[in-house]
């Protein structure tokens, strides 16, 4: 305890030893007499001055005003509404429910990421989407950039291809449009033409659902037998206690890899959109 007191004092002293000459030499470089100085604003000088926002309501000089106020309050709406529609008008509603079960099916909970999985999905939906986005683009985007069609004409266009492309992964089973075309009470179509978007959007939601939990069931099969073998291994053998996921696991991860599943898998799904 001495020895700790005595090298806090000689610290002290050295610390105090080194800072003191530096104060008495900050002090000796100002002229006697000096005062302590103050720091004054110029009021003459031009600050840099902040501009003023003013929000004014007011009547329409036009209908053209009305009619722009309304294109662009839609507008707005149409980029809220964005990520729905481009999951559920799109093929990324399969792909991302049939990683997810491939997930589930090999027991891994954290590996990969739920963050990775959607990357994953989103650009293998660019990737299935690219024929149509460039319809979209072609017949509808640029001709509106050069003034060529309206707003709404671009509209039409380009749902147009959105609808064409739904069409074509029901135009095996059209029972999801039968049914909602029912509940809607509305007549039989006779062409893609007579069905409503209204009805067309929920009727390719329902469809990509059933499709992937298909694909899902079929995923699955493969793995169940490898618990079940597992389980009954195990239990033959006395180890009541011991998890039949964290053995069986390794063993479903080296049957996926020797069949190489991403591949497999990847391939599947662009020829069920085909």
């Amino acid at each position: 305890m001495n020895g700790s007191r005595t090298f806090r004092l000689v610290f002290v002293f050295l610390l105090f030893a080194l800072v003191m000459p530096a104060v008495l030499a900050s002090q000796e470089a100002f002229p006697q007499g000096t005062t302590p100085g103050t720091t004054r604003m110029n009021p003459d000088r031009d600050a840099g001055r902040i501009p003023f926002i003013d929000l004014q309501i007011r009547d329409p000089e036009s209908s053209n005003e009305v009619a722009f106020s309304v294109q662009l309050l839609l507008l707005l709406t149409l980029l809220s509404l964005a990520p729905s529609i481009l999951i559920l008008t799109t093929s990324f509603l399969r792909i991302s429910i049939v990683l997810d079960f491939v997930k589930r099916a090999l027991s891994l909970q954290q590996v990969p990421p739920t963050q990775v999985l959607n990357g994953i999905a989103l650009f293998l939906t660019l990737f299935i989407m690219w024929p149509t986005f460039s319809l979209v683009y072609d017949n509808a985007y640029r001709p509106l950039a050069n003034g060529e069609l309206t707003v709404s004409q671009a509209y039409t266009e380009a749902e147009g291809a959105i609808r064409m492309f739904m069409y074509r992964q029901m135009s095996r089973d059209t029972s999801a449009i039968a049914t909602f075309m029912t509940i809607a009470k509305l007549d039989k179509p006779r062409t893609l033409a007579d069905v409503p978007t209204r009805v067309l959007v929920p009727a390719y939601i329902l469809h990509e659902l059933t499709v992937a939990f298909k694909i899902g069931i079929l995923l699955y099969i493969p793995f169940i037998v490898i618990d079940m073998v597992v389980a009954s291994i195990l239990m033959s053998m006395g180890m009541i206690m011991l998890p039949p996921v964290q053995i069986s696991m390794p063993f479903k991860l080296i049957l996926f890899v020797l069949v190489d599943g991403w591949g497999l898998l990847t391939q599947q799904l662009f020829n069920s959109f085909m």
